[in-house]
């Protein structure tokens, strides 16, 4: 019976098209992952020639947009999920519902973290540090910064959709010109090139907001041609009762596993930014690594839900079930390539921004630490975040992190901090064990096969 199955998959799957539709998908979601990352590069890199505070304070304001994008990223996430399996059902105006259902969410969003940076910045980057000179540049940044997180949801359900549609190709460029656009503008801001004022921070900010407003437009312009989904807004207020339970069902799961992974991350950074200046700022230099070198394991991760929820979709439940299976083993060798290319640019990163002594041995045990967690990172962004999702099984990601991280990795982080004062170092290791230490419980799930499932109705 076994050996039967296994012939089966053999069947089922056609290497070349496997490859051919993964490349196709993965490769332009992970250069969108690498732009937007290199947003956060650029940022550090220009600011680290500035000054260790103004680095260190901008990192810090930025976790109020990954807080943001933990809700935003629910809310496209489920709309990817039910999109992808539509489209591979060649339903399009249920898929015209899913962006309506997406943008009413986003849009309200957006303007809660507008309000929020706009009237109490200083509140909010007192979660953060307690050190007046930080709190005052970051909260200068987020009064700035506050009118691109008004347009970052709109955009994001665009470019969403046209992931989901065949169209990522047009959504990478869109984000990749953004993203040009706002490291040339933060060299321009930033240091007062071509007679603009030297703004520093501020000037970071400015040109993050200037770059949202470009891709916004870019991406309404880009989507009024004839082949692309839109938004039916004559429909906007009445959509069916059906599709939005079955958005909610899968949006809650997704909204708590973000809301544990993004405040229990913004717990992580809030807990090196109370260690000194020396580990806050290596902390941040670190993330931008760490993003950077997520990217790849990004892209697959969201191809393999596309891919994954377009069979399902489609009722070819075997096929999805054999293309998750090979998605998941891809997803080891990913993680092995992450780890060695955080070690290879080690040296090359330390020399980079301007630290302190200590500062600069404490980034250089963070990255060798990050290469370790690069694995689990890679192995559980395709698994859970591509495989899992693509069929519906959004709930477990909630639980893993409940355990893993709330239960285990944050409780030693604080007591490591503040009760027995060890290291900055081992304090970051602690924060790197939930996703090595949740590789097996991962696998065991994926086994059930609980994730192949058709989402669609009639």
């Amino acid at each position: 019976m076994m050996n039967s199955l296994k012939e089966q998959k053999e069947v089922l799957i056609n290497n070349k098209e496997f490859y051919r539709n993964l490349t196709r998908l993965a490769l332009p979601i992970a250069l969108q992952s690498l732009m937007l990352a290199a947003v956060a590069a650029g940022d550090a890199l220009m600011l680290g020639k500035v000054a260790q505070n103004e680095m260190t304070a901008v990192s810090l304001a930025t976790q109020i947009q990954f807080v943001q994008n933990m809700f935003l990223g629910a809310v496209t996430a489920a709309g990817a999920i039910l999109g992808a399996q539509y489209w591979g059902k060649g339903d399009k105006k249920t898929l015209e519902d899913i962006f309506n259902l997406m943008l009413r969410f986003c849009g309200i969003l957006s303007i809660l973290f507008f309000l929020a940076c706009e009237l109490v910045p200083g509140l909010l980057m007192h979660i953060f540090t307690h050190d007046p000179a930080l709190i005052a540049i970051g909260s200068s940044y987020l009064r700035i910064a506050g009118w691109s997180y008004l347009l970052t949801g709109i955009s994001q359900c665009y470019l969403t959709i046209m992931k989901v549609s065949e169209h990522v190709k047009p959504g990478a460029l869109i984000s990749s010109c953004a993203v040009v656009l706002n490291v040339g503008l933060n060299a321009v801001f930033i240091f007062g090139l071509l007679g603009a004022p030297r703004m520093q921070a501020k000037g970071a900010a400015l040109a993050t907001t200037i770059a949202r407003v470009i891709e916004l437009g870019l991406c309404i312009f880009v989507s009024s041609k004839a082949s692309y989904i839109r938004p039916a807004f004559n429909r906007m207020l009445h959509l069916p009762k059906q599709l939005k339970a079955d958005f909610i069902r899968q949006c809650l799961p997704l909204l708590g596993g973000s809301l544990c992974w993004g405040v229990g991350f913004t717990s992580y950074t809030a807990i090196m930014g109370h260690m000194g200046s020396d580990a806050a700022a290596a902390n941040a230099v670190a993330a931008v690594v760490r993003d950077l070198s997520c990217c790849m394991c990004n892209g697959i991760g969201s191809a393999a839900g596309i891919m994954v929820g377009n069979e399902l979709g489609a009722g070819r439940l075997d096929k999805g079930k054999a293309y998750g299976t090979k998605l998941k083993n891809l997803s080891y060798v990913i993680g092995i390539i992450s780890t060695a290319l955080v070690l290879a640019v080690t040296p090359f990163v330390v020399r980079m921004v301007i630290l302190t002594d200590q500062a600069r041995g404490y980034l250089t045990g963070m990255m060798v630490i990050m290469s370790i967690y690069m694995i689990g990172r890679c192995v559980n962004t395709v698994t859970i975040n591509g495989v899992l999702d693509g069929g519906g099984d959004t709930i477990f990601d909630m639980y893993s992190l409940i355990v893993c991280m709330w239960m285990i990795a944050i409780p030693l982080a604080l007591l490591g901090a503040f009760v027995l004062h060890w290291s900055p170092l081992v304090v970051y290791a602690c924060t790197c064990l939930d996703e090595v230490g949740k590789i097996p419980w991962v696998m065991i799930r994926f086994r059930k096969y609980k994730w192949v499932q058709d989402l669609t109705r009639q």
